[in-house]
Protein backbone atom coordinates (compact mmCIF):
# COMPACT_ATOMS: atom_id res chain seq x y z
CA UNK A 1 0.00 0.00 0.00
CA UNK A 2 2.88 2.36 0.48
CA UNK A 3 3.23 2.90 -3.54
CA UNK A 4 0.17 4.70 -3.13
CA UNK A 5 1.46 7.33 -0.90
CA UNK A 6 1.68 11.29 -2.02
CA UNK A 7 4.70 13.02 0.10
CA UNK A 8 3.53 17.17 -0.23
CA UNK A 9 6.76 19.36 -0.84
CA UNK A 10 7.50 22.30 -3.07
CA UNK A 11 6.53 21.61 -6.75
CA UNK A 12 3.47 22.70 -8.05
CA UNK A 13 -0.28 22.24 -7.10
CA UNK A 14 -1.93 20.58 -9.59
CA UNK A 15 1.12 17.93 -9.95
CA UNK A 16 -0.30 16.51 -6.44
CA UNK A 17 -3.69 16.52 -7.28
CA UNK A 18 -2.97 14.71 -11.10
CA UNK A 19 -0.88 12.59 -9.16
CA UNK A 20 -3.83 11.46 -6.53
CA UNK A 21 -6.30 11.71 -9.82
CA UNK A 22 -3.47 8.85 -11.75
CA UNK A 23 -3.10 6.59 -8.55
CA UNK A 24 -7.40 6.31 -8.00
CA UNK A 25 -7.80 6.28 -12.63
CA UNK A 26 -4.58 4.40 -13.79
CA UNK A 27 -3.10 2.37 -10.81
CA UNK A 28 -6.92 1.62 -10.15
CA UNK A 29 -5.49 2.03 -6.06
CA UNK A 30 -8.28 1.53 -3.78
CA UNK A 31 -6.50 4.04 -1.34
CA UNK A 32 -4.19 6.71 -1.50
CA UNK A 33 -2.07 8.35 1.44
CA UNK A 34 -1.62 12.11 0.76
CA UNK A 35 1.42 12.50 3.19
CA UNK A 36 2.93 16.26 4.49
CA UNK A 37 5.05 18.10 6.94
CA UNK A 38 5.29 21.17 8.32
CA UNK A 39 4.50 24.51 6.10
CA UNK A 40 3.14 21.91 3.93
CA UNK A 41 0.26 20.22 5.49
CA UNK A 42 -2.43 23.15 4.09
CA UNK A 43 -1.13 21.89 0.72
CA UNK A 44 -2.00 18.27 1.40
CA UNK A 45 -5.56 19.93 2.91
CA UNK A 46 -6.15 21.39 -0.70
CA UNK A 47 -4.59 18.49 -2.39
CA UNK A 48 -7.10 16.41 -1.16
CA UNK A 49 -10.05 18.45 -1.16
CA UNK A 50 -9.30 19.59 -4.74
CA UNK A 51 -8.85 15.83 -6.11
CA UNK A 52 -11.81 14.55 -4.24
CA UNK A 53 -14.56 17.24 -4.76
CA UNK A 54 -13.39 18.65 -8.32
CA UNK A 55 -12.10 16.01 -10.17
CA UNK A 56 -13.08 11.88 -8.64
CA UNK A 57 -16.69 13.89 -8.03
CA UNK A 58 -18.63 11.47 -5.51
CA UNK A 59 -16.15 8.34 -6.38
CA UNK A 60 -13.58 9.32 -3.50
CA UNK A 61 -13.81 10.13 0.09
CA UNK A 62 -11.95 11.12 3.39
CA UNK A 63 -11.51 7.55 4.93
CA UNK A 64 -9.18 8.87 7.01
CA UNK A 65 -6.89 11.85 8.86
CA UNK A 66 -3.40 11.29 11.29
CA UNK A 67 -1.68 13.50 12.89
CA UNK A 68 1.51 13.29 14.59
CA UNK A 69 4.95 15.09 15.01
CA UNK A 70 8.48 14.17 14.03
CA UNK A 71 11.62 15.13 16.13
CA UNK A 72 14.95 15.78 14.34
CA UNK A 73 17.61 18.22 14.51
CA UNK A 74 17.54 21.44 12.28
CA UNK A 75 21.29 22.70 11.27
CA UNK A 76 22.29 24.61 13.94
CA UNK A 77 21.97 20.91 16.16
CA UNK A 78 18.93 22.01 17.77
CA UNK A 79 16.24 19.37 18.67
CA UNK A 80 12.87 20.47 16.71
CA UNK A 81 9.60 19.20 16.00
CA UNK A 82 7.37 19.45 13.08
CA UNK A 83 4.37 18.45 12.86
CA UNK A 84 2.54 16.10 10.12
CA UNK A 85 -0.44 14.93 8.32
CA UNK A 86 -1.47 11.98 6.71
CA UNK A 87 -4.55 12.15 4.81
CA UNK A 88 -6.08 8.76 3.20
CA UNK A 89 -8.49 8.99 0.30
CA UNK A 90 -10.49 6.07 -0.05
CA UNK A 91 -12.63 5.16 -3.19
CA UNK A 92 -16.50 5.01 -2.39
CA UNK A 93 -17.94 1.69 -1.55
CA UNK A 94 -21.00 1.04 -3.62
Amino acid sequence: MDSNSIFIGGKPFMNYVTGVVMQFTTKNADDVIIKARGKFISRAVDVAEVAAKRFLDNTVAVSDIRIDSEGFKNTEGRDIRVSTIEITLSKNRQ
